[in-house]
């Protein structure tokens, strides 16, 4: 077994499985695909650390993106309970990391990202490791895909303050979406749940993460 291999087999053993993901395909999927791939040379061996992981690409260098900590991330998949048939939406997909594991778990997952070169490079990694099952695309992160919508599970790579209505009106009947919703000093990940017309709100853990672009709060002057 590779010195990284045994890394990645460390991170499900000791941050993704103690941390109540009970849902046992998570800890399969992430000991599958290898999270070096998705990250530069220069970063590889942090790749398994329990951190937000800063994504570089060729020709850009640092995009100010990371992949999420691998233990908050396992648990944000947990909370959208992604049934093996399911399509899923995964906004802010990065170098497509969480795509890899979303298509363990699902039938289908669009890849959505505005940034140019990450989705270039998103594309290059998938293809490579054979991830036939994603789509990438690119659009602004937070108009969602109508296109391909609606969706079964809708899963935000980042913190947002709040989650437009737009991507809330690309959920299915019974769909899930996930994300970090925080105020710049408090955050939890949080559910949103269509049951027809209407959208309830549940709770999930305490998490933080960086906001992705677009989802940012605004602040407004008050005089």
């Amino acid at each position: 077994m590779s010195d990284l291999s045994l890394q990645r087999l460390n991170m499900v053993e000791s941050q993704v499985r103690p941390s109540d993901v009970t849902d046992r395909r998570i800890p399969r999927a992430m000991k599958a695909v290898p999270r070096e791939a998705f990250v530069s040379a220069a970063r590889r061996s942090l790749a398994y650390l329990d951190i937000d992981l800063p994504l570089d690409v060729p020709g850009q260098g640092n995009t100010g993106r990371v992949l999420l900590a691998p233990r908050t991330f396992a648990k944000l998949l947990q909370l959208a309970a992604i049934e093996p048939g399911a399509v899923v939406l995964d906004i802010g997909c990065g170098t497509g990391y969480s795509s890899a594991i979303l298509a363990q778990l699902a039938q289908t997952v669009v890849a959505l990202e505005r940034d140019t070169a990450l989705v270039q490079e998103a594309t290059r990694v998938l293809q490579s490791l054979g991830a036939d099952t994603v789509a990438v695309v690119q659009g602004e992160l937070t108009a969602g895909y109508p296109a391909e919508g609606p969706f079964d599970a809708i899963v935000i790579e980042g913190a947002v303050s709040s989650v437009p209505e737009a991507l809330l009106g690309q959920l299915k009947d019974g769909g899930r979406l996930v994300a970090i919703q925080s105020d710049g000093r408090t955050s939890r990940a949080l559910v949103w749940q269509r049951s027809g017309s209407a959208i309830s709100e549940s709770d999930g853990f305490d998490a933080v993460a960086p906001f992705l672009p677009g989802f940012e709060p605004v602040h407004r002057f008050t005089f």
